[in-house]
């Protein structure tokens, strides 16, 4: 009984010890001081916020009340259709993008040579083009530009790798094709949201280091920069972030070895990978970038990180913090100011990069 318990023990032991040498990557705790501009002028929240934080409580009571296995189809379509758009001047043309299924998204009288790709958000598992047309649609008119917003394969249908793939595939496809054909885009953009911000991260580095055309500016909105889950703002903000707090609290409270381990078995890539964690990788001489973030949301600091060591490889990012907004509170402008307000930063920063 001695040998089987100190055979368990020289077991875990050593996954702990691959999950610290092999999974973890390098510390980065050098890069977690204060960084970029907080809209410090607004300390309290805008009314209209209390109302998104109430209904993102209804979302948590539902799931209390639905079985396990029908959470992310839940979840999927909950995503799909709540953020209705009812503006009929913009237009939505499916295309498929080199194989990628997408959908154009144009804003009334935009120049389609200027074109942008959207990545949504949905923690790699749930969103569409329909899900996130509420920022699309602001994105087109902000970059004056056509919106090609991709339908990317989502887990756990489909492996990690698939949605970097895709994303990769509609970029190249994005240089050469517009809404109304075949032409060379005269400026090109790259944006997205939380999952999707980790895939612009991915992709602006992958474009570099293929030698591909350089957007003129990228944005990502709340992004996952760290597949490792070292940031400490992902615990230290649990209680802050109404939106990411109770969907991945439980999580929090299982050994980060265990994650880690689960992480590699189920995405077949080590979480310290920079393909899926950007922050572990060659920051140097990337495009002009904007990153948005909460200082309330647990994945602050995966922005805070990512921003510090990418301003020390001298690229030229900016990091711009609201305080107490949900995570991607842009979503849910028109109605939050502070939407609008974000929206108002990224149009000057796309017109000064265009």
């Amino acid at each position: 009984m001695i040998e089987v318990f100190l055979a368990l023990l020289v077991v875990l032991a050593l996954l702990w010890l691959v999950g610290v040498l092999c999974l973890r990557g390098p510390d980065l705790s050098a890069f977690d001081q204060a960084v970029g501009s907080t809209d410090a002028s607004k300390p309290a929240p805008s009314p209209e916020h209390a109302a998104v934080v109430a209904s993102l409580g209804t979302v948590s009571q539902t799931l209390k009340g639905t079985p396990r296995r029908q959470h992310l189809a839940l979840l999927r379509n909950y995503i799909d259709n709540v953020f209705s758009l009812d503006e009929a001047s913009f237009r939505f043309i499916p295309v498929n993008a080199g194989g990628v299924r997408a959908e154009w998204v144009l804003a009334p009288n935009v120049d389609t040579n200027r074109r942008l790709l959207y990545i949504h958000g949905g923690a790699y598992t749930m969103g569409s083009p329909k899900s996130h047309r509420r920022l699309t649609t602001r994105f087109s008119e902000v970059a004056n530009a056509a919106v090609l917003s991709i339908d990317y394969r989502l887990m756990p249908e489909h492996p990690r790798m698939a949605g970097i793939e895709d994303s990769r595939t509609a970029y190249r496809w994005l240089l050469e094709n517009g809404p109304d054909g075949v032409s060379t885009a005269s400026a090109v953009f790259v944006a997205g949201d939380s999952a999707g911000g980790n895939l612009t991260l991915s992709l602006i580095a992958w474009i570099r280091d293929q030698g591909l055309r350089a957007p003129n500016a990228a944005v990502a909105l709340s992004p996952a920069t760290d597949g490792t889950l070292g940031s400490p703002s992902l615990k230290g903000n649990i209680a802050t972030d109404p939106m990411l707090g109770p969907l991945f609290k439980s999580l929090t409270r299982i050994p980060r070895t265990a994650l880690l381990w689960g992480g590699w078995i189920a995405n077949r890539v080590r979480p310290c990978d920079p393909v899926v964690s950007p922050v572990f990788g060659d920051l140097s001489r990337l495009p002009p970038l904007l990153v948005h973030a909460s200082e309330a949301e647990m994945l602050r600091d995966d922005s805070r990180r990512y921003v510090n060591k990418a301003t020390a490889a001298g690229s030229p990012v900016t990091l711009q913090t609201w305080h107490h907004m949900v995570h991607v509170w842009q979503i849910y402008h028109p109605e939050l100011p502070e939407g609008r307000e974000a929206f108002e930063e990224i149009g000057k920063f796309l017109r000064a990069n265009s």
